[in-house]
Formats: structure tokens, C-alpha cells, sequence
């Protein structure tokens, strides 16, 4: 047995290759686990017991000098490769491109984070909703006029339930769930029976709060949004509240902020007022919260719903509101540096 171990021994230490191909041979031949080293190491059961220890340690020098030569040769073959032979052809090309975050997952984020700020927390809810929560709750009864203001898209098997039109129907879901006080965010995607072009779309994705507790009121509406508006297009920007309509707040009112591209003096972007539209607003109808099982006699609340298409838009200058769904990459590609 060691005889035969020196003569492997020897017989490895004049190894050469001159290819990969002649390396992985050698490997094969004598560290493979039909490879010689290891037919020795199956004899190794054949060793008188009073042997065992010396033949042991010479069996695994052997297997040591052996992975040492053959390391030895690779190390050699690498140096003497060209700069084509050292190419990994499995390798992913280079530079590897990187992923963009969407515009809208870019901007919904912000706006999350803005109102994060001051205590909003984040609650999400189905899209395909019943009836009540998406309208009734919300002092929609049926048959009323308010109704036609959402062009819904009903469940032709069950007209009581639709895909919802606004993510308020997770506030009703919230409200009747949950004992204020409230103050949560409710970002989410929905759907309009609307015509495709490039200010509408059949879906799209909104940002709402809602804040309900003792003694909130309109004053605090207002100092959130500007609150909002300042840290989202910047500590020059004003804003202002018009008289609006909401079948689910009172008051109601639609805010408007100074235009970002002109700075309030007037040009095509806001058609020449200074102003442009982002979202709408209001304190809770009592009618709302007392449909949801909350007293209006001892709570009061505000809530606000915003766009996100409208947010980029103004943010990014976006201008056709399909860009968002089309997967454009030549588009998406512009998004690099925003996150």
C-alpha cells in the first residue's frame, strides 16, 4: 500500500496540461471518486489495524498534493489565457441594467411618507366591493342624482356589487370596523366606465385620508393640506379651498394649488389662472359616520381624496395619462434618478 501511494505521489508531481480540457482530465483521473486517489482510499479497509495511522496520513498527503498540483496548473493555464479565453460566455451581459420604480409607485410613496409625518397610517381594502360600502355607506341612497357623477362598472351576475369608484369604500369598511379616533391613509386603485384618451382612463389610482375625532374641523383640514402641498411641490407653494359638492362631506370643497410651472402668474399649463385643481375635500357628513356606527353628536372628522395620475402629472409635466399603463420603457427609463 505504500508503494503504491509513493509511486501516485510521484507520478502527480510531474503533472502537466496544456488546455482546460487536459486539466478536467487529470481531475477525472485522479480525484473523481472512481479516480485512483480514491481507489486507494477503498483499499484503505485492507490495512492491517496496526497500520491504519501511518497509511492514513500518507493517503491524505497523497490527496492533498494532488488538489495542491492541480490548482497549481489551473493557476498557470489562467495566466497564459488571452483576454478572449478568460471571457465567461454564462455570464449576465454588462453593464447590467437596472429596474426603475413606476412614476406612480414614485409618487404614491411620497405622498404616503408626506402625511406619515403626522400620524397617517395606511389601510387597504378589496376592489371588488358591495354596494353599501362603495355607495350607500357614503349617503349615496338609491336612485339619487350623485350617483350619475361615477360611471361604475357593475358585476353583470350580481348588480350589487361593482368594482369600486373611489377607495372611500375602505374608509367605510375602516369606520364601521374601528372606534376613532382615526387618522389613516387609503391608497388604492379603482375603476370608471370612462373612454381612453390622454386626460382618462377606465382605471386609475387614488390617495385618500380620513381623520375623525373629538373636536376636528375645517381649520385642521386646511393646515394638513397646505402642510401636504408645501412639502410636495415646494415652500413657495399656496394654496385654495372653492365651494364644492360631495355627497359625503359638509362642507365640501375642491383645492387648488398656485401653478408649479409659472409660480401663480399664469400660463398654458393652468390656463392662464395661476391655479390648478389636485384634489378634493371636506368634513364628514354626519350622515356618513352615523351610518357607520359612529355618534356625530361626539365625533367629527375631515377626509380629503387626491389623484396620483394627477399628482405625477403635475410633478413629472406628464402630459398623456396612457404613458402610465402602456409600459413604455423608453419612458419608465426617464424615472432612473427619482428614487
Amino acid at each position: 500500500m505504500r508503494d503504491k501511494i509513493q509511486a501516485l505521489l510521484t507520478e502527480i508531481e510531474g503533472l502537466k496540461a496544456s488546455s482546460v480540457a487536459e486539466l478536467e482530465a487529470l481531475r477525472v483521473k485522479y480525484l473523481s471518486k472512481k479516480g485512483l486517489v480514491s481507489v486507494l482510499f477503498n483499499d484503505f479497509r485492507d490495512v492491517p489495524n496496526e497500520s491504519k495511522r501511518e497509511v492514513g496520513q500518507l493517503l491524505n498527503e497523497l490527496k492533498n498534493k494532488a488538489q495542491e498540483k492541480l490548482n497549481a496548473i489551473k493557476d498557470e493555464l489562467g495566466s497564459n489565457q488571452s483576454e478572449a479565453e478568460k471571457l465567461d460566455l454564462t455570464r449576465s451581459p454588462e453593464p447590467i441594467a437596472l429596474g426603475t420604480r413606476h412614476p406612480l409607485s414614485l409618487v404614491k410613496n411620497e405622498i404616503i411618507d408626506i402625511f406619515s409625518r403626522i400620524g397617517f397610517t395606511i389601510a387597504e381594502g378589496p376592489e371588488i366591493e358591495d354596494d353599501w360600502h362603495v355607495f350607500g355607506a357614503l349617503n349615496f341612497p338609491p336612485e339619487h342624482p350623485a350617483r350619475d357623477m361615477q360611471d361604475t362598472f357593475f358585476i353583470e351576475q350580481n348588480p350589487d356589487i361593482v368594482l369600486r369608484t373611489h377607495t372611500s369604500s375602505v374608509q367605510t369598511r375602516i369606520m364601521s370596523a374601528q372606534k376613532p379616533p382615526l387618522r389613516m391613509l387609503f391608497p388604492g386603485r379603482v375603476y370608471r366606465n370612462e373612454a381612453i384618451s390622454y386626460r382618462a382612463h377606465c382605471f386609475f389610482h387614488q390617495v385618500e385620508g380620513l381623520y375623525i375625532d373629538k373636536d376636528v374641523s375645517f381649520a385642521d383640514l386646511k393646515q394638513a393640506l397646505m402642510y401636504f402641498a408645501k412639502e410636495m411641490f415646494g415652500s413657495s407653494t399656496q394654496i385654495r379651498l372653492r365651494p364644492s359638492y360631495f355627497p359625503f362631506t359638509e362642507p365640501s370643497a375642491e383645492m387648488d394649488i398656485s401653478c408649479n410651472l409659472c409660480g401663480g402668474k399664469g400660463c398654458p399649463f393652468c390656463k392662464h389662472t395661476g391655479w390648478v385643481e389636485i384634489l378634493g375635500c371636506g368634513m364628514v357628513d354626519p350622515n356618513v359616520l352615523e351610518n357607520c356606527g359612529i355618534d356625530s353628536n361626539v365625533y367629527s372628522g375631515y377626509a380629503f381624496g387626491m389623484g396620483v395620475e394627477r399628482i405625477t402629472n403635475l410633478k413629472y409635466q406628464v402630459k398623456d395619462l396612457r404613458l402610465f399603463s402602456e409600459n413604455d420603457v423608453r419612458f419608465l427609463r426617464q424615472f432612473k434618478s427619482a428614487y
